[in-house]
């Protein structure tokens, strides 16, 4: 009672009372390639670094690793504002760009740079078992790659359904117009083979938030590319896949979809 009355005396007299904030620390370009491999690829050594942003003297938080858009060809990592302070670590990634590399280059740098999450995460306080990928346009093509198709995390002895969720905002389900592009072919046909997310859907797969645009507003097809993606998952047995359309948003559709990626990792982590 005692503690309570001097709550409320605090309260009348225009006192605010507030938990203890969690404080966060930054490291910036750490290499996510060994030695060996930087040495032998200047510009390798020069894209494939990282960003972590994570609460510092908090244990077993969750993560999210961030790939940065720009359509393959540009673009640089950052750790977005409206995932700063929510609780959970920002690993933001950059990697090799066409037409400097050609496919499958710069998804090989995805799964290197999950593997090191993986792999380097509980130094900080993370829980290996609560990483989720995320990105928006070519980083959410780079999410759903190396999440749905195996092989890449295999390399690195990594069973890609450890990743606790998938999180693509706006991004090719069908073969990546920079994969069509490296092959003469226009950005209106389309093509689904083994670049392509929709060609590694599967039951088994991480749970799932895919987000778009407007359908009327989005770059080329890209609402409906992820509306087949959902179809065919829900059809070969796979129970967690969700999508959200924006009404009103283009391809720039991170501001409404920003909060539901967190909603998505608080409900998956139970936190």
């Amino acid at each position: 009672m005692k503690k309570q009355f001097i709550l409320w005396m605090l309260l009348l007299a225009g006192i605010t009372v507030s938990a203890q904030k969690t404080t966060y620390s930054e490291e910036n370009n750490i290499p996510y390639y060994d030695e060996t491999e930087r040495r032998q690829d200047v510009y390798l050594a020069e894209r494939c670094r990282l960003d972590i942003y994570y609460p510092a003297q908090v244990k077993e938080f969750a993560t999210v690793v961030w790939f940065h858009g720009g359509g393959l060809t540009s673009g640089e990592k950052e750790i977005p504002a409206e995932l700063k302070d929510r609780g959970f670590a920002v690993v933001a990634v950059n990697y090799r760009l066409y037409p400097k590399v050609r496919c499958p280059k710069y998804i090989e740098d995805a799964a290197a740079a999950i593997a090191w999450v993986f792999g380097n995460i509980e130094r900080y306080g993370g829980d290996p078992d609560r990483i989720f990928v995320a990105g928006h346009s070519a980083g959410a093509y780079l999410t759903m790659m190396t999440g749905l198709d195996k092989q890449w995390l295999q390399r690195y002895s990594l069973d890609a359904d450890r990743i606790a969720g998938l999180i693509p905002l706006s991004g090719n389900a069908i073969t990546h117009m920079a994969v069509r592009e490296e092959r003469g072919i226009k950005n209106t046909q389309p093509l689904v083979d083994e670049f392509a997310p929709l060609y590694h859907v599967r039951p088994d797969a991480p749970p799932m938030l895919l987000m778009t645009g407007d359908r009327e507003l989005e770059m080329i097809g890209r609402y409906d590319e992820n509306a087949y993606l959902q179809r065919m998952m829900k059809i070969v047995g796979h129970k967690h896949t969700q999508l959200y359309e924006f009404d009103g948003y283009g391809h720039d559709m991170t501001a409404p979809a920003f909060p539901l990626l967190v909603r998505f990792v608080r409900t998956v982590t139970g936190k």
